[in-house]
């Protein structure tokens, strides 16, 4: 981005101070608007706006009447607001009791909404504003932060912008370019267990949203959902307080945070901002609604992990009704170990990639260390580990491998780039997992049909065939008929979201499997055709198109 392409306000001094001194608890003696000179880190009261100066390159505003953020002006450019918006929690949370006040080198301003608590905290000489939200109850519709960017500051065609995406597709939030590629908010294609940060860089300017651990979020590791967008009128980042798309869990209540909305000279911000490796020690004695310092908290450590396919990357998360947190197992042993924990007592579940294969319990409590003896992953609860005939893909809670997997995290089905929906598969020919779609639907490419071969032998017993699914839309499950002759029953569905999943690059909900128990009179007896599956999708809900009933395939076999 060019110099002259800046809105820099007239007579805004830029000054880069490193760290500051603290300034006390006297205020400053005049607004810090955009077009005054920066002074040491303190506060303000322009009468409608607090207004805090970090002592570094970073003058923020907070209105004293709804606790929005106002104004965002880094070394003397101003980047609050798209659409004349400020950001804030939701969509606004209306008239609130807001204050603030200055502990030495920290200024906290708290916000009051009936029963939601939100704050902001600068530190002095440093270019961040560090925020917490406490949601007690739903009384509040609160779920996100959105820091709103002014248009023109960051220009990118990433797969969660639509800019230049005029043409909707669906549902208000699709958006298609006009050479076919599709574009959403929703398209962030990354886990939550993926990102640290989110934000956008000129190169010499970064701006950025760290986001917190997510202990009161829900979803756990895998989760998805929007982080940011860009639009003609300017770009939005986002920390997901709660998101209810695809969700697989309730929503859990109290402290989030910190989240960071951080400044940098162009690079990632400091690592020292990520979670699991923040320190706000700082904060112990601000008086934060449900502020639980690291004294109150435990961790949870494990030896190791037995019966592990170390092809696989290997997950341990802990859950309960009010807390989740997740840590990665050790490659070489399974050693894991999760720190920040709230006391209380945990589902533990082990994941091979994304599905869970095993599952036990255990309680922390603050100050203190669980440690685990080595978890031994039962053979039987991990389906890969069965003799089969043939597979179509490996088990691991993804569609990962099927064909177009990897574009659905961040496009449209509908999207140019992606392959043909349909297409049938032969068992032996090489190419049965890239060939097999990774959604199947009713309206679209239910019947696909998988060719394969048995022995005389195979072909005089009754086996197990069984499908394995990630997530599904209006309720949709695979039925299959084997050569026409043999159709099993409509199986009941299992418990999925109710929101939309396929199509707003989201795969993970509750990962099941299908089991079908063919009849040995159901296969062909020459050995030198081909038995035929037809894999349907029944469902009587859902619409058209893809957005009529679907599901996500993770694999498929049948067994010996």
């Amino acid at each position: 981005m060019s110099e002259s392409t800046v809105n820099r306000p007239v007579g805004r001094r830029t000054f880069v101070l490193g760290t500051a001194a603290a300034a006390g608890t006297a205020a400053l003696a005049g607004p810090l608007a955009e077009t005054a000179s920066a002074a040491s880190f303190g506060w303000s009261d322009d009468g409608s706006n607090y207004v805090v100066d970090t002592g570094a390159s970073l003058v923020f505003k907070v209105s004293k009447t709804n606790g929005d953020l106002t104004s965002l002006v880094y070394k003397g450019t101003q980047y609050q607001g798209y659409g004349g918006k400020n950001s804030h929690i939701e969509s606004g949370l209306g008239t609130s009791t807001v204050s603030i006040k200055q502990s030495g080198t920290t200024i906290l301003i708290s916000v009051a909404y009936g029963t939601l608590k939100h704050y902001y905290a600068a530190r002095s000489g440093e270019n961040n504003v560090y925020l917490w939200t406490n949601k007690a109850d739903d009384s509040v519709s609160a779920t996100r932060y959105i820091l709103r960017v002014n248009a023109g500051k960051f220009l990118n065609d990433e797969p969660d912008s639509y800019t230049y995406a005029p043409t909707t597709i669906e549902a208000q939030d699709v958006f298609a370019k006009s050479d076919g590629q599709t574009r959403s908010k929703h398209y962030a294609k990354a886990r939550v267990i993926d990102y640290n940060y989110v934000g956008w860089t000129t190169g010499s300017v970064g701006l950025y949203i760290v986001r917190s651990n997510h202990e009161k979020a829900s979803g756990g590791p895998f989760y998805r959902s929007l982080l940011r967008h860009q639009s003609a009128d300017g770009g939005g980042l986002y920390e997901i307080l709660y998101y209810g798309e695809n969700q697989t869990e309730a929503q859990r209540f109290g402290l989030q945070g910190p989240y960071v909305i951080a400044f940098t000279d162009g690079g990632a911000p400091s690592s020292s901002l990520y979670p699991g490796t923040l320190t706000t020690s700082w904060a112990d004695s601000l008086g934060i609604s449900g502020y639980v310092p690291a004294s109150g908290r435990g961790k949870v450590a494990g030896v190791g992990i037995t019966g592990r396919n170390t092809a696989y990357a290997y997950t341990v998360g802990l859950a309960n009704s009010a807390a989740q947190y997740w840590g990665a197992a050790r490659s070489s042993d399974g050693y894991f170990s999760i720190g920040g924990v709230l006391p209380g007592t945990y589902t533990l579940t082990v994941f091979k990639g994304e599905l869970a294969v095993y599952t036990g319990s255990v309680s922390v409590s603050a100050g203190g260390t669980t440690t685990l003896n080595s978890i031994a992953i039962p053979s039987s609860n991990d389906p890969g580990n069965a003799s089969a005939i043939w597979r179509i893909n490996n088990w691991d809670g993804t569609p990962g491998g099927f064909k177009n997997a990897d574009l659905m995290t961040y496009a449209h089905p509908s999207d140019v780039r992606a392959s043909s929906w349909t297409g049938n598969v032969v068992i032996g020919s090489g190419t049965e997992t890239s060939a097999f779609p990774c959604y199947l639907w009713k309206d679209v490419n239910s019947g696909i049909i998988v060719y394969f071969k048995l022995t005389a032998a195979q072909a005089a017993a009754a086996h197990t065939l069984r499908i394995g699914v990630t997530t599904a839309y209006a309720n949709g499950r695979p039925q299959v008929v084997v050569n026409d002759t043999w159709t099993s029953a409509v199986p009941s569905p299992p418990t999925q979201p109710s929101t939309r999943s396929l199509t707003v690059g989201s795969y993970r909900g509750n990962n099941y499997t299908f089991t079908y128990s063919v009849p040995a009179s159901a296969w062909l007896t020459d050995t030198s055709a081909y038995n035929t599956l037809k894999i349907y999708v029944a469902s009587g809900s859902g619409s058209t198109s893809f957005l009529s009933a679907g599901t996500s395939i993770d694999a498929i076999d049948l067994l010996a």
